[in-house]
């Protein structure tokens, strides 16, 4: 296992691999959920990143479905301690934007929800731009003092507003934003390199990249227009986005990496993740245990410079 890596300059500690529990309420029910939790936690890692809107897209479901099963499994399972827990607020269209009153009040929701008196890590879900930057930062600083929220993260900023953030934070004395959670993988990589990475650099930022596998893109799953009837709900859209000449370039590197350590391009796509110097934990998401012990084993997986510079080079 890598050494636990710190989110920001918030103290919070965390392995190389977060748990995405967008799945809770969706891909994985009640009990699945319960079983993918133990298995996360007992094999070691402690980042579970979720957010109020979640599961809202799902037909019959109305938002807060994930926040609720995770509070039910903490309370089965007595394992609250062995998690940072990450949440959002801002996206969901029952709790909508960064306005203080929207985050006083959407807080003590997802605390009810989760069952639990902290949240560690409490994100902006996306940027707000109807309200100053100094309201949303002095609202999240109210709940830090009062004991609800340990350290605060942007997730979709763009790099202006996020370094705007950072400035209010310094010239204002109030909290700043630890963390930043952007789309980020070996195949989406300008959205992140072309400022954003710099900006996470300079402030010693934790990162937290969502869709770390591209929406299933770099299992390695999908290949060919044939391959988009794997997934019901996204095989189509995964085909039409990645399945081209990089994409397949990009897996064909993926494919010798993960032969010359015999583990699976997930692996390799994760480890490429977890061995970029910005970046703290990955998420990933899984519907199956053994799905999920799959991809964990990548925290154990070093890649070499030249291994690294191949998959760099295939990417570019």
């Amino acid at each position: 296992m890598t050494a636990a890596r710190e989110l920001g300059r918030s103290g919070l500690k965390v392995a190389p691999i977060a748990f995405g529990g967008n799945v809770f309420g969706w891909g994985a029910d009640e009990k699945t959920s319960f079983d993918l939790l133990d298995a996360f936690v007992d094999a070691g890692f402690n980042l579970v990143d979720t957010a109020d809107a979640y599961s809202a897209w799902v037909p019959g479901n109305q938002g807060g479905e994930s926040e609720t099963i995770l509070g039910r499994w903490f309370q089965r399972s007595g394992k609250r301690d062995k998690v940072v827990l990450a949440t959002k607020v801002a996206k969901w269209a029952e709790r909508p934007g960064l306005s203080a009153d929207n985050i006083a009040a959407a807080v003590e929701d997802s605390l009810r929800r989760l069952q639990t008196d902290v949240i560690d890590l409490y994100q902006a879900h996306e940027d707000d731009e109807s309200v100053p930057l100094e309201t949303t930062l002095a609202a999240f600083g109210r709940l830090i003092e009062q004991g609800k929220v340990r350290a605060i993260g942007a997730s979709n900023y763009s790099a202006s507003r996020l370094r705007d953030a950072l400035k209010v934070s310094a010239d204002y004395k109030l909290p700043r934003y630890e963390t930043l959670q952007p789309e980020y993988n070996l195949y989406d990589r300008a959205g992140y390199e072309d400022g954003l990475e710099a900006v996470a650099s300079e402030h010693g930022l934790g990162v937290i990249s969502y869709y770390s596998l591209a929406s299933g893109f770099l299992t390695g799953k999908y290949r060919s227009a044939d391959d988009a009837g794997k997934s019901a709900s996204r095989g189509s859209s995964v085909v039409g986005k990645y399945v081209n000449p990089r994409g397949l370039r990009i897996l064909e590197a993926l494919d010798d990496v993960a032969d010359s350590h015999k583990a699976t391009p997930a692996q390799v796509a994760l480890a490429w993740l977890i061995a970029q110097p910005t970046i703290t934990a990955p998420i990933v998401s899984a519907t199956s245990v053994g799905q999920l012990q799959d991809v964990l084993a990548a925290a154990k997986l070093t890649l070499s410079a030249g291994e690294l510079a191949q998959l760099d080079s295939a990417s570019a």
